[in-house]
């Protein structure tokens, strides 16, 4: 039978992946972008809805939720990064108010339609979460707050047969990273301590994505999975 699944931010990037993972299994995806240019860009997708989502807009995170009814899966993925400029603080929060509380709200909202399926969350945190990084502040914070988020929700929301789980990417080829990846120093540095020796792809976490949500994982729960070719062992 086909799942019922959710994954914000599931326009573009590493969310875009997800959800062609998902859609090519034939289970039903919606996906939600910040945009409208987002939302047309993945309309057409075989078994995949676009929605225009703001998650700082708790009361539309709320009504998109809702409409959707039955829920058996969702995948947080929505996020921003704005580098250098999260040192000025309205920056920091306003990105900490989109990748954690955003998180939050979604998670919340879906709490009662996952519990009626005994379904299941994916978040996505980051290297960052184990990191500092100088340059993104907010990012940083936002993404460690994700991983205690995780383990958070797996404890109060395990009663109800929901578990909860994240992955952390590593460096993953994605439009969010190609000023890393056009910068030749950068990149090579990154590559170099990569144990794997290239830079992942969308589908790289897709594929662990997929494991979490499924029975094969059904005793996983509060883990917070490096899906990064071994950047943080080396």
């Amino acid at each position: 039978m086909a799942r019922q699944v959710l994954i914000t931010g599931g326009t573009s990037g590493i969310g875009a992946g997800i959800a062609a993972a998902f859609a090519a299994l034939g289970d039903q995806v919606t996906v939600t972008g910040a945009t409208a240019a987002e939302v047309d860009a993945a309309a057409g997708r075989a078994n995949t809805t676009p929605r225009l989502l703001d998650v700082r807009d708790g009361a539309a995170v709320q009504a998109l939720v809702a409409a959707l009814g039955p829920l058996d899966v969702v995948v947080n993925c929505a996020g921003v990064i704005r580098r250098g400029a999260e040192h000025d603080p309205l920056a920091f929060a306003d990105t900490v108010d989109i990748n954690l509380t955003g998180t939050m709200r979604v998670c919340a909202a879906a709490r009662p339609a996952l519990a009626a399926q005994r379904g299941c969350i994916i978040n996505t945190a980051s290297m960052l979460s184990f990191f500092g990084g100088g340059l993104v502040p907010g990012y940083s914070a936002s993404k460690g707050g994700v991983a205690q988020l995780t383990k958070s929700l797996a404890i109060a929301y395990a009663t109800e047969g929901i578990r909860v789980n994240a992955v952390a990417p590593g460096w993953i080829a994605t439009p969010l990273t190609q000023a890393l990846q056009d910068d030749a120093a950068r990149s090579q540095q990154i590559l170099a301590r990569t144990p794997l020796g290239r830079w992942g792809t969308p589908a790289d976490v897709a594929g662990p994505v997929l494991f979490l949500a499924s029975p094969a994982a059904q005793f996983v729960t509060g883990v917070v999975l490096p899906v990064d070719g071994g950047y943080l062992i080396s």
